[in-house]
């Protein structure tokens, strides 16, 4: 595990390296998740080892420090994951983002494209959501932070599954519920829809196309259904996965 400062107060953002070859690869969790959870296997996988590859935990989330006073808006998280790429003398990487962290990687490529040179977006929230009392960063996001803090967290852990609260339980309750807030009020398929690099979203196939799908093609985004899968696409099916991203970085 390696890790370095990304405030002004050092809080440390920290990672899993595997060795390899250059350009770097960078997996970016969605939220509540931790990257070393979610994509060692994937990234270990002889269809896309043999590149140097950082599991990343976005500050506040798995492995990393929880600060209490970091705003936790998709750009500071896209800022923190930069400092944190520069020390690791990271340039020109394909990043690789689930979820939230596919939003965290689009911010990281616009502000910062001398750290990306691709992007695979994975399932990767585009739009603005509306809160509902559900689980996921909409439900979430129905709650003030002072809710959340006073037990809305409690109504949060009994209604995901136990796979989601095993990494979930290790963020800190701040950065949980300010980064729920930020992904679903903000948008980035402008963003995505101008970035000057190869693009891929990858969703699952029982789900049918993103919204948005002809124009995102139009702007050069690749768009790949992966079958056998939910959301969590690296865990449900991890070798369609592996083929996706694979063909995705290939072009």
């Amino acid at each position: 595990m390696r890790h370095t400062p990304v405030t002004p107060n050092g809080d440390r953002l920290r990672w899993v390296e595997l060795p390899g070859a250059d350009p770097a690869r960078v997996y970016v969790h969605g939220l509540g998740a931790t990257a070393p959870a979610y994509f060692a296997a994937v990234a270990a996988h002889p269809v896309l080892s043999g590149r140097r590859s950082l599991l990343a935990d976005l500050l506040g989330f798995g492995l990393s420090d929880r600060p209490t006073d970091f705003p936790y808006t998709m750009e500071a998280h896209a800022d923190a994951l930069a400092a944190a790429l520069r020390a690791a003398g990271v340039a020109g990487a394909e990043v690789i983002g689930h979820s939230m962290g596919g939003t965290v990687a689009v911010h990281l490529a616009a502000r910062h494209p001398d750290l990306v040179s691709a992007l695979v977006l994975v399932d990767a929230n585009l739009d603005p959501v509306s809160p509902s009392r559900r689980s996921g960063s909409s439900g979430i996001a129905t709650f003030t932070e002072e809710e959340f803090l006073n037990g809305g967290r409690r109504e949060v852990r009994e209604s995901v599954s136990p796979f989601w609260w095993a990494t979930m339980r290790l963020a800190g309750p701040e950065a949980l519920h300010r980064s729920a807030v930020h992904l679903a009020r903000g948008s980035v398929r402008e963003l995505l829809l101008d970035l000057p690099l190869p693009r891929t979203f990858l969703h699952p196939a029982a789900d049918g196309e993103p919204a948005g799908a002809a124009r995102l093609r139009s702007a050069g985004v690749q768009v790949t259904a992966v079958p056998d899968c939910g959301h969590n696409i690296m865990i449900d099916n991890p070798e369609g996965f592996v083929r996706a991203v694979a063909g995705a970085l290939a072009h």
